[in-house]
C-alpha cells in the first residue's frame, strides 16, 4: 500500500501460521507511564508510546463528533478504487470486507478475523478453490440485504477488471483468479452483470473463488476493501465515491471532492454482525487540503482529533512534542510499516542503464534522507533493503553501504558513472508529492547529494491525490517528462514478502494509470520468483524466495531504500480507544471515539 522487527523475528515468523507473532508494533524509546489507559469514562492518555502496546483512554461513551484532517485529497473514497494505507484503514467505517485485521495493539493486530464472512477461507485440497460464507442479517444502509452477488459485483467493478473507470486499486484478483480476460462489470454483456466465471455465488451467503494456481496468501487478499459489497443498482462508476453505499457503521451525508465529506451513523448497521468495529460518535467530519503544519497545531490545541494520513507530525510539532514530557505523554512513535524510497525508472534514459542507477545508490547521503523524514526517532532507521525488517522474508543486507557509508560513497558513485558512459554526470527529473513537506525535503536532499557527482536533478512537484493516477503512476507521463527518480512510500498489503513486493516489483502489475511499479521493473527472474513463492506450500522455502527477490531488486538498483519508517503520532486527550494497528501502522480508525 501507498503506504512492518528484527532478524530474529523474521526467522521465527517463517510461516503464515506464525504471522501473529511477527512485528511487535512497538518502536522502543522511553515511556512516561505506559499503563493500560483510562477508566472507561474519560481522562487523558497515559504515556509516550503507550498506544503501541495498549488501548489508551478506553471508553464506551456515545456521542460527539470526530474531526479528521488531511493535507491533500485521497485517491478515492470508493473502496474498489483506493490504494492508500490510511484509506484502507478508514474505509472499514463504511465498507466492510470479507475478512479484516484484528483491532488490537501490538502483534495481535496482524491476525485476520471475520468481517462479512463467518470465518477464514475453506481451501480445497489442490489449493485452487477458496470458499467463504457470509454472516446472516447483513444489511446495506437502506435496509436491503447484502448478498454474495454484491461482493462478487464489487470485485468485478474494481480496478482489477475496470481500470479505465477505477484506476487506483491493486490488481491481485485479476492476476490470481481464472478468467483473467473478463472485461469488467461496465463492459459485461450478461443481463445481471455477473459474468466473471471464476467467482461463483451458489446461494446468497456463499462465495467461491476459483484460482489459476494455488495462492497461499488468499485469505489476506480478501481482507482488502475491494471485497466490500456494492449494490449494482446503486453503482455510479467513477462518481460512486461521492456516496458509497454503506455496509459499515457509518454512511455518507455530504461529499465535496475538494473540501471533504461527512459521515453519520448507519441506522441499519447492527453491532452484532461485525462487533469488531465501533459506532460511538454521532458524526465524522473529514476536511481536505489543510496545511500539514496547521493539522499539527489543531491536533495539539484540540480543534482537530486525527490526522487522517497517519504519517506523523511535521518538524515544528515534533520539536515541541519531544521537548516537553507533558506534551510527549500524548504521542506515540509508531513503526508505520512504510519503506520510504526513491524509485529509479528503468525506461527513462540514462537510468535504463543499471550502472547509472547504481551511481545514485552509492551517492545519496542517507542521514540527510533520514533527517528529512524526521530523524532516527520520528523518521525511522536507515534502510538498506526493500523488505522492511518485520516482513516475512526480510534478510539483513547492505549492498550499497547505506549503513556503513551513511554520507554516501562518492568514489564508487563516480566509478559507476564511468561504467555507464556518463563520467561527468547527466540531467534527470524527479517527481515528488509537493504537499508532503517531508517528501519535499527528502527530494531536495537527493538533489543536493547527486549534484556532488555531476547529476543535475530537476524536481517536479505534484499533488498527492493525483500523484499515482495522473503523474508518477502514469508511465507515459513519466517518460514524457523525464522523471527518472520518483519519490514513494510503500507498506505491505499484508505482512508477507508477497504482500509487500508483488505490486511494486512484478512487471505484470505495471498499469498505464494508477501504476505502483514506478521503476517499471519487469525482470523475468523476479516475476518467476514471485510465482514460485505464491504457490510454495513450505513456509521456510517461501521465506527464502522473498529474500532472493529482495537481493535481486537491489542488484537491479531499482529502489533506493531511504528509511524503515516511524511516525510520531499525536492523540488529543479526549480521543478514546486509541491504539496503533500493526496492519496499517497508524491509529485504528474503527475504534475511535470521544471520551467526553
Amino acid at each position: 500500500m501507498k503506504r512492518k522487527n528484527t532478524v530474529a523475528f523474521a526467522a521465527v515468523c517463517a510461516g503464515l501460521s506464525l504471522l501473529t507473532a511477527c512485528g511487535s508494533g512497538t518502536s522502543g524509546g522511553s515511556s512516561s507511564g505506559s499503563g493500560n489507559g483510562g477508566s472507561g469514562s474519560g481522562g487523558s492518555a497515559t504515556g509516550y508510546n503507550a498506544a503501541n502496546t495498549s488501548v489508551e483512554n478506553p471508553s464506551t461513551h456515545q456521542g460527539g463528533t470526530l474531526n479528521y484532517g488531511l493535507s491533500n485529497t485521497p485517491d478515492s473514497t470508493d473502496s474498489g478504487n483506493t490504494y492508500y494505507a490510511f484509506q484502507w484503514n478508514f474505509t472499514r467505517l463504511y465498507a466492510t470486507p470479507l475478512l479484516e485485521f484484528k483491532s488490537a495493539p501490538g502483534s495481535d493486530g496482524l491476525q485476520l478475523q471475520p468481517a462479512l464472512a463467518t470465518g477464514l477461507g475453506q481451501v480445497s485440497a489442490d489449493g485452487l478453490q477458496w470458499t467463504y460464507h457470509l454472516k446472516s442479517g447483513l444489511k446495506f444502509e437502506d435496509g436491503s440485504p447484502i448478498s454474495s452477488k454484491d461482493v462478487k459485483y464489487a470485485i468485478e467493478r474494481s480496478t482489477n477488471y475496470a481500470p479505465d473507470v477505477l484506476p487506483n486499486g491493486p490488481t491481485y484478483f485479476q492476476a490470481t483468479l481464472k478468467d483473467p480476460t473478463y472485461p469488467g462489470a461496465y463492459k459485461d454483456t450478461s443481463p445481471d452483470k455477473q459474468g466473471l466465471t471464476s467467482i461463483e455465488t451458489p446461494d446468497a451467503t456463499t462465495i467461491v473463488f476459483d484460482l489459476q494456481k494455488p495462492f497461499a496468501d488468499f485469505d489476506y487478499l480478501v481482507s482488502n476493501p475491494q471485497t466490500a459489497p456494492v449494490p449494482r443498482a446503486k453503482d455510479t462508476g467513477a462518481k460512486y465515491q461521492e456516496h458509497p453505499v454503506s455496509s459499515g457503521p457509518y454512511m455518507f451525508t455530504t461529499f465535496d471532492a475538494n473540501k471533504g465529506f461527512t459521515l453519520v451513523k448507519n441506522p441499519n448497521w447492527q453491532a452484532s454482525t461485525v462487533p469488531s468495529v465501533k459506532q460511538l460518535v454521532d458524526k465524522i467530519n473529514v476536511q481536505y487540503n489543510i496545511q500539514a503544519a496547521d493539522i499539527d497545531a489543531r491536533l495539539m490545541n484540540g480543534s482537530l482529533d486525527v490526522d487522517l494520513a497517519g504519517t506523523g507530525v511535521q518538524t515544528a510539532a515534533r520539536t515541541k512534542i519531544l521537548g516537553s514530557d507533558r506534551v510527549k505523554a500524548n504521542a506515540d512513535d509508531a513503526l508505520s510499516g512504510f519503506l520510504w524510497t526513491a524509485n529509479l525508472n528503468t525506461k527513462v534514459a540514462p537510468l535504463d542503464n543499471v550502472d547509472c542507477r547504481k551511481a545514485i545508490e552509492y551517492a545519496l547521503d542517507k542521514t540527510t534522507q533520514q533527517a528529512a523524514y524526521g530523524g532516527p526517532i520520528a523518521g525511522g532507521d536507515i534502510a538498506s533493503t526493500v523488505l522492511p525488517p518485520n516482513i516475512v522474508g526480510y534478510k539483513k543486507a547492505d549492498q550499497y553501504e547505506a549503513t556503513t557509508q551513511v554520507h554516501g560513497d562518492l568514489d564508487k558513485a563516480k566509478q559507476e558513472l564511468q561504467k555507464c558512459g556518463h563520467p561527468d554526470g547527466f540531467s534527470i527529473g524527479l517527481g515528488e508529492r509537493n504537499d508532503r513537506p517531508k517528501e519535499v525535503a527528502a527530494a531536495q536532499g537527493i538533489q543536493e547529494a547527486l549534484g556532488k557527482i555531476g547529476i543535475k536533478v530537476d524536481i517536479q512537484g505534484f499533488p498527492a491525490g493525483q500523484y499515482l493516477t495522473s503523474f508518477a503512476g502514469s508511465p507515459n507521463f513519466v517518460h514524457q517528462h523525464n522523471l527518472g527518480i520518483l519519490m514513494f512510500g510503500w507498506a505491505a498489503d499484508w505482512p508477507t514478502g508477497y504482500g509487500f513486493l508483488s505490486q511494486i516489483a512484478d512487471g505484470r502489475a505495471i498499469k498505464q494509470a494508477g501504476n505502483d511499479n514506478l521503476a517499471e521493473e519487469n525482470s523475468p527472474i523476479i516475476n518467476g520468483l514471485l510465482d514460485k513463492a505464491a504457490s510454495e506450500k513450505d513456509p521456510a522455502k517461501r521465506t527464502d524466495i522473498f529474500a532472493q527477490i529482495d537481493q535481486q531488486l537491489m542488484t537491479d538498483a531499482v529502489f533506493v531504500p531511504e528509511t524503515y519508517a516511524k511516525s510520531l503520532l499525536y492523540r488529543p486527550s479526549n480521543l478514546s480507544n486509541v491504539m496503533v494497528t500493526s496492519a496499517y501502522g497508524m491509529y485504528d480508525y474503527t475504534q475511535l471515539g470521544k471520551s467526553s
